[in-house]
């Protein structure tokens, strides 16, 4: 394809594909893509050693990124404080509620002592100074081309490292003003993520999104690519997002129903089922807005009498603890837990109705957004 962004990578289409699972990275950049690998839910930094070591033995070479969060703010931040100090502040009231939920489904709760949900989660722990340097070390340490950071503005340290070592930076934004203050940060690339997208968003569509991105950047004299995301599983939707200006597409829920997949057979299942209205926006499961499937769980936390949910990373630590026993029973085939089960998607898992090799979905995207291609040029008279 011609684009500076394809050459500036050595990709052959503009086709970002996140994922917490390392096969499906490696697919998709042998495929002509760029696979980013999600950081962020690794138990270690020996572990995220491992993952990458992994995909460098295994991509022949070709380019991949990875993904953190590193957020502008959360709860605890700057204090010092260990994980286990922060659970200690998660009050009863939500620790009672997350057990009587899993005992309302017929699931014992005996094991979710207070010492567990003290253990914390992974996100707890690698979005804090000294857990995100240290994946940081790693990451740098890989023949990475490229580096985002998927909530808040990218941090200094982050891009000094990247631009040192000849690394793009990208960021996640869900509105112009954030995209014009990660441009002045000094980012690379700016992914402009709609209120479809699953994980954490904003509250704008996509289709408004990307133009107001392009248009804010413009105004200032900013040239920056930015890529689409949120709700786009098909290559005709990347096509109208680059009908518009965008550099190509950031995708994230499309990868999660492919036969390489990390996600746990029982919300695949669900994801295959359901419709685009079978997600829902909300801070039940970090303690920021992001979209997932719904569920239970879900439904639960949005009920009148709930207790709110508490913030980033302390929701975390209460959700991730009670969903890692929830997940683990419906794979089972638990039935109270099924109906609880969730994971983080978007609205476009009303599309992803069959389960599909990652390199197969690359080439549909491919092959779809060259059909998309021919009829646009069909419009015209000539």
């Amino acid at each position: 394809m011609k684009s500076k962004l394809c050459s500036q990578l050595g990709i052959e289409f503009p086709l970002f594909a996140f994922s917490h699972c390392r096969d499906v990275v490696v697919e998709v950049s042998k495929a002509g893509g760029l696979g980013v690998f999600g950081a962020v839910d690794v138990r270690s930094p020996e572990a995220l050693e491992a993952e990458l070591k992994w995909i460098d033995d295994h991509i022949d070479g070709k380019p991949y990124g990875v993904d953190f969060i590193v957020p502008a703010k959360f709860s605890g931040q700057g204090t010092g404080e260990t994980v286990a100090q922060a659970a200690a502040r998660i009050p009863d009231e939500h620790k009672s509620f997350a057990r009587k939920l899993l005992q309302d489904h017929g699931i014992d709760t005996a094991d979710l002592t207070d010492e567990r949900f003290e253990r914390g989660s992974k996100i707890t722990r690698n979005i804090r100074e000294q857990g995100a340097q240290s994946l940081l070390d790693v990451a740098f340490n890989h023949p990475i081309a490229l580096v985002a950071n998927a909530l808040g503005p990218a941090p200094p340290v982050m891009i000094d490292r990247a631009k040192a070592a000849g690394v793009l930076v990208a960021a996640l934004v869900g509105s112009p003003e954030h995209a014009i203050r990660q441009a002045k940060a000094g980012v690379d690339i700016i992914v402009a993520a709609g209120t479809e997208a699953g994980g954490h968003c904003g509250e704008v569509g996509t289709i408004v999104l990307v133009p107001e991105v392009l248009d804010a950047l413009h105004n200032l004299g900013i040239s920056l690519p930015v890529l689409a995301a949120g709700g786009i599983v098909t290559g005709r939707q990347m096509a109208g997002c680059m009908a518009m200006g965008a550099a190509g597409a950031w995708t994230g829920s499309v990868w999660l129903t492919t036969s390489e997949a990390e996600t746990s057979p029982a919300v695949k299942e669900k994801m295959l089922a359901a419709t685009s209205a079978g997600t829902i926006r909300s801070r039940s499961r970090t303690g920021k807005f992001c979209r997932q499937l719904r569920s239970d769980w879900t439904d639960a936390w949005e009920q009148e009498g709930a207790p709110r949910p508490l913030p980033m990373p302390l929701q975390s630590m209460v959700s991730d603890t009670a969903m890692s026993k929830v997940l683990k029973l419906a794979n089972g085939g638990h039935e109270g837990a099924r109906k609880l089960a969730s994971y983080f998607v978007g609205q476009g898992v009303g599309l992803m109705n069959t389960t599909q090799s990652t390199r197969s979905v690359v080439i549909d995207f491919m092959n779809d957004y060259l059909l998309a291609v021919e009829r646009l040029q069909g419009t015209i008279e000539s």
